[in-house]
């Protein structure tokens, strides 16, 4: 249950914030942050006061049932009226818990994605280039914008790595579970006897850090330029774009050669650098305040293996919530992406709820 003293102050916080926005005095700075507030407590006001009254209102209409006065067909009536109520209660106490969830301060934020070959040589990088081609589908269909940021080829149309950012509504939250080893299993092009081989890609997805959220002095960087080079050893120019930063207090080091500009070569590595950082942080944050955690959702453990995709059964599995979807084409194409992650989110907020009872 749902402590009716956390309803009954969301009902007043409601209260209260209506009568502040009506009052003339508010400076428009504190009224942007109230209205965002108001906005999002009347997505569950209606929800908070139905749970607040249950207990009055199904008292009245047991009180109604076992009066001997009251006739058997307005007997009928509160009675099936008392089921609708306890139904509408047991909704309203999961809306509010839903409610009452720890928000991720990172769930509207863009991403960082990145993507790289695994065990399993030119059949890993042949993989790692079609889970990329799959998010491009995907963020097409839903209008998401994603820039390449660094890419590197491998033969035969292969991918050894690629960095892309996705801008758009909300993508870190849709996208946060895709973090962890990749398997797939099938059978190569080269494959003679036709066996089915076992390969894998990681994924690593990132809350896109802005200025603001991470803070990174000069001194703490040291930046390295180097002349770029190409597949097979060609020199891309000649010269030394390339840049490498390393951020001596975390150890991360990013490599950026894509550009012909120096400039941007580290305007790239910065960004990339920006949310390593971000994220390390919010996982040691997230190590102390939850360290005999059990569910693994959304942990982004890029050495966890959460998905296989098997290409002669048609399947791909995630193994995190034991959920196997048989239309593994349909998912590659982008089509029902939506429905391995909702149930992703349904999971991981089921595991949240047990907290909070």
């Amino acid at each position: 249950m749902v402590p009716i003293s956390k309803v009954k102050d969301l009902i007043a916080k409601h209260s209260k914030l209506e009568k502040e926005l009506s009052s003339q005095e508010i400076d428009k700075k504190l009224f942007a942050e109230k209205s965002k507030e108001y906005s999002d407590l009347n997505d569950i006001i209606k929800e908070a006061n139905s749970y607040y009254n249950f207990k009055k209102d199904k008292d009245e209409l047991e009180k109604l049932i076992n009066d001997q006065d009251t006739d058997e067909e307005m007997k009928e009536l509160a009675m099936s009226e008392l089921n609708n109520l306890e139904k509408n209660n047991k909704d309203n106490e999961k809306k509010i818990k839903m409610f009452l969830l720890p928000k991720d301060e990172a769930d509207t934020k863009n991403a960082i994605i990145e993507i790289r070959a695994g065990t399993g040589g030119l059949e890993a990088s042949l993989f790692a280039s079609d889970l990329f081609k799959m998010y491009e589908k995907v963020s097409h269909k839903k209008k998401w914008l994603l820039e390449v940021i660094s890419i590197s080829k491998s033969d035969a149309g292969g991918l050894k790595e690629v960095i892309a950012s996705i801008k758009g509504k909300n993508i870190y939250s849709s996208l946060k579970y895709e973090s962890g080893v990749h398997r797939v299993q099938r059978v190569p092009d080269t494959e003679t006897q036709g066996r089915v081989h076992t390969s894998a890609a990681t994924v690593a997805v990132m809350p896109e850090a802005e200025e603001v959220d991470v803070k990174i002095e000069d001194k703490d960087l040291r930046i390295d330029v180097f002349r770029s080079s190409g597949p097979g050893g060609q020199s891309v120019n000649t010269t030394d774009s390339a840049v490498r930063i390393t951020h001596i207090p975390s150890g991360i080091v990013v490599s950026q050669q894509d550009e012909k500009s120096q400039i941007r070569n580290k305007e790239k590595g910065l960004k990339i650098l920006r949310s390593r950082i971000y994220e390390l942080e919010r996982q040691k944050r997230d190590e102390e305040r939850s360290k005999d955690r059990k569910s693994k959702i959304g942990s982004g453990d890029r050495s966890e293996r959460i998905r296989t995709y098997n290409f002669p059964q048609g399947r791909v599995t995630d193994h995190r919530i034991n959920l196997t979807l048989h239309k593994l084409t349909e998912f590659m194409e982008g089509e029902i992406f939506d429905e391995m992650i909702e149930n992703l989110v349904i999971q991981a907020q089921e595991n949240e709820l047990i907290n909070i009872n």
